[in-house]
C-alpha cells in the first residue's frame, strides 16, 4: 500500500553528454548468493546546450512518508496453523494453504486480529468495526497463489497518530516532540523468500515466511529528513514491543520499512517521489532517506527531473540504486476475497448477547489490557525518581534497562541520580563496547545494588568502587563485598597514615607545590590522584584533599 505522499517517482539517473540527455539505469538485486548489476544506456532526446538554473539548494525541502510492515507476534500464521519460527529449516513450516494447493481455505487467526486492534488503540486510530479482505494480484515465484490477501478497500483501522521525540544536534537535553499522522493499519500476508543461486543458474524458494501475519502501518508524509523518520520508527518499535504485538527485531525482518521520498520548494506542489524498499535498520533508514533527498536535489539543481521508481539502499556504499520504474500504473486487479467474510469486531455496547468470548474480538476488553506505553513510562520515571528527562529516554529506549534501574533502586539506599550515573555511563558503556544486551550483563541488579550500598555506607571510596565494578564485570562469581575484602579495597580510616602518604607525595613533587602556592589550585588534583594511586583508591578523596590543602597552602 503506497503512502499518500508526495506525487510520483523516479527510476533512472540522468546525465548530460555533448548536448544530449541520456538515461543510465542500473538493474540490481541482492541475495545470499550474489549481487548482480546490469547497466544499460539509452538515448532519450537531443537538445541544445542549456544553462543550469541558478537556484539555492537550501530552498529544497524533503518530504518523507513511511510504510512499515510489522510481523505479528503469534505462534501461527495469519490464515493457517503453520508455526512461525525464525531460521527454521527451509520449507519446514508450510501448510497446504501456504503452498496454495487447490481446495484449501483461509481460517483467520484471532490472535492476529487482537494484535492489530491493540496496536491501533495504542496509535490513537479509529477502529473500523467492519473491515474487508481483498486479493492483490501480482506474480512472484515466492507467492504461490499469485495474489496476496490484504485490506485495500476497508482496513481494520484509520486516522491515527504517533508522537515521537527528536534530538536537536544529538543532545538529549534538547528534545523536540513531533507527531506523524497514521493513514491506516491493515492486516495482510507476508510472501515467501527467494534465494538466487547464480552459480547454478537457479532460484530457490523458501515458503516458511509465506502467510505470516503482518500489520502494515502507513504513515502520512509528515516528515522531512532521515533523522525524523528513524526517530518515528524507533518509537513505533518500542510501542510494539511494549504491547507484545511485534517483537520488532529488525535484523530478523520482523520490522521492515519502505520510505517514500520526494523534494520540493516551499509553496510549490509536492515533487515526484521515489520509494526505497525493505530497509531493516533505523540507522540505515536515516542514511537512505538523507542520501535520496540529496540525490534528488542534485538532479533538479542540474536541470534534470526525477523519475517515479523503486530503489534499494546499499548500506556499504551508502547509496540508493534503481530496482524498477513505476511510471506505468501497475494493475494489481484488486478484488474482494471470496473465501473470507467481513471482519467484525465489537465493543461492550455492540457485542451480541450470549456470544462465545473465544469467537468475539472486543475492543473495550483489549483497551483495558493496554500496558504502560513508552511515553507514559518516561513521565513516570521522572516523577517517581526525580531523574532528568533525558535519562528517562535512555532507560526506556534500551531494552531491559528500565527494569534493571528499577531493580537496583529497590535494593539500594543510593540516590536515583547516582544510580543513573553508574547504569548509563559505566554499565551501558561496557555493554555497548562488547555488543551485549542488558539481559546479557555479567553484573546483575543485585550486585550493582550491593556495590552502591558499600559506596553509600563509606565502606569503599568512589575510585575503589570503580575497581570493584571492573572485577564484577569479569564475572568471577564473587560478590562486591568479597571483592573488597579479597583485594583489600576497604576505605582507609586512619588519618595518621593518610597524612604520612600525603607528606611523601608532597616532598617528592615540590614543583607542583610551588604552583599551588602560586595560585594554581588545579594542580592539587594531580597530587590527589598520586595519593590515591599509592593507596589503590582506598582513601576518601574529600579527606585527601583536605589534608593536602592544609599542608600546601
Amino acid at each position: 500500500m503506497a503512502a499518500s505522499s508526495a506525487g510520483v517517482c523516479t527510476a533512472c539517473t540522468i546525465f548530460r553528454l555533448s548536448g544530449r540527455y541520456w538515461f543510465s539505469r542500473t538493474f540490481s538485486y541482492n541475495n545470499n548468493f550474489s549481487s548482480r548489476n546490469v547497466q544499460t544506456t539509452t538515448l532519450h532526446c537531443q537538445s541544445q546546450p542549456q544553462t543550469k538554473r541558478k537556484t539555492d539548494p537550501r530552498k529544497w525541502v524533503g518530504v518523507v512518508g513511511l510504510e512499515i510492515h510489522a510481523q505479528i507476534h503469534s505462534n501461527a500464521k495469519l490464515f493457517s496453523e503453520s508455526g512461525v519460527h525464525f531460521a527454521a529449516p527451509p520449507n519446514s513450516l508450510v501448510s497446504y494453504f501456504d503452498a496454495s494447493l487447490p481446495g484449501t481455505l483461509p481460517v483467520l487467526n484471532r490472535r492476529c486480529v487482537e494484535a492489530a486492534v491493540m496496536t491501533s488503540l495504542a496509535l490513537n486510530c479509529t477502529i473500523n468495526k467492519k473491515s474487508l479482505f481483498d486479493r492483490k494480484h501480482y506474480f512472484y515465484a515466492d507467492l504461490p497463489a499469485g495474489y496476496q490477501i490484504t485490506q485495500q478497500r476497508l482496513p481494520i483501522a484509520v486516522a491515527g497518530s504517533l508522537t515521537y521525540n527528536l534530538l536537536v544536534r544529538q543532545k538529549w537535553n534538547q528534545v523536540v516532540t513531533k507527531t506523524v499522522r497514521i493513514k491506516q493499519i491493515q492486516l495482510e500476508q507476508d510472501s515467501g523468500k527467494s534465494l538466487h543461486d547464480d552459480t547454478r543458474s537457479q532460484t530457490l524458494i523458501d515458503l516458511n515466511r509465506a502467510g505470516v501475519g503482518l500489520m502494515e502501518v502507513v504513515m502520512e508524509p509528515d516528515m522531512c529528513c532521515g533523522e525524523e523518520a528513524a526517530a518515528a520508527v524507533r518509537e513505533l518499535q518500542l510501542i510494539l514491543q511494549a504491547l507484545g504485538t511485534c517483537q520488532g527485531n529488525m535484523a530478523e525482518g520482523q520490522l521492515r520499512v519502505d520510505a517514500n521520498v520526494s523534494v520540493h520548494q516551499p509553496g510549490e506542489p509536492l515533487g515526484v517521489r521515489t520509494e526505497v524498499k525493505n530497509i531493516n535498520s533505523a540507522r540505515f533508514l536515516a542514511r537512505a532517506i538523507d542520501y535520496e533527498i540529496q540525490r534528488q536535489t542534485d538532479v533538479l539543481e542540474s536541470g534534470g527531473w526525477i523519475l517515479n521508481e523503486t530503489r534499494s539502499f546499499d548500506y556499504k556504499s551508502g547509496r540508493t540504486t534503481p530496482m524498477r520504474d513505476k511510471e506505468g500504473l501497475q494493475d494489481y486487479r484488486f478484488m474482494p476475497e471470496p473465501n473470507l467474510p467481513p471482519l467484525i469486531v465489537y465493543d461492550n455496547k455492540t457485542v451480541p448477547a450470549h456470544a462465545d468470548p473465544q469467537q468475539v474480538v472486543n475492543i473495550d476488553q483489549i483497551r483495558e489490557r493496554l500496558p504502560e506505553l513508552p511515553n507514559v513510562r518516561r513521565s513516570r520515571l521522572v516523577e517517581q525518581y526525580g531523574i532528568l528527562p533525558e535519562h528517562s529516554f535512555t532507560l526506556v529506549n534500551e531494552d531491559g534497562l528500565m527494569e534493571y534501574f528499577v531493580s537496583v533502586a529497590r535494593e539500594t539506599k543510593a540516590e536515583p541520580r547516582k544510580i543513573i550515573g553508574w547504569i548509563i555511563k559505566d554499565l551501558l558503556g561496557l555493554l555497548k563496547q562488547h555488543s551485549l544486551n542488558v539481559s546479557q550483563s555479567p553484573i546483575s541488579p543485585m550486585s550493582m545494588a550491593e556495590l552502591l550500598n558499600l559506596l553509600e555506607a563509606g565502606t569503599v571510596s568512589s575510585s575503589a568502587a570503580k575497581q570493584v565494578f571492573q572485577e564484577l564485570w569479569k564475572g568471577a562469581g564473587s560478590s562486591a563485598s568479597q571483592i573488597v575484602q579479597k583485594l583489600d579495597l576497604g576505605l582507609l580510616q586512619d588519618r595518621s597514615t593518610l597524612e604520612q602518604i600525603c607528606r611523601t607525595v608532597i616532598d617528592s613533587h615540590q614543583e607542583e607545590v610551588r604552583a599551588i602556592r602560586g595560585g594554581n589550585k588545579k594542580v592539587l588534583n594531580k597530587l590527589i590522584g598520586l595519593v590515591q594511586r599509592e593507596l589503590k583508591g582506598r582513601a576518601d578523596p574529600v579527606q585527601v584533599k583536605t589534608i593536602l590543602e592544609e599542608k600546601t597552602l
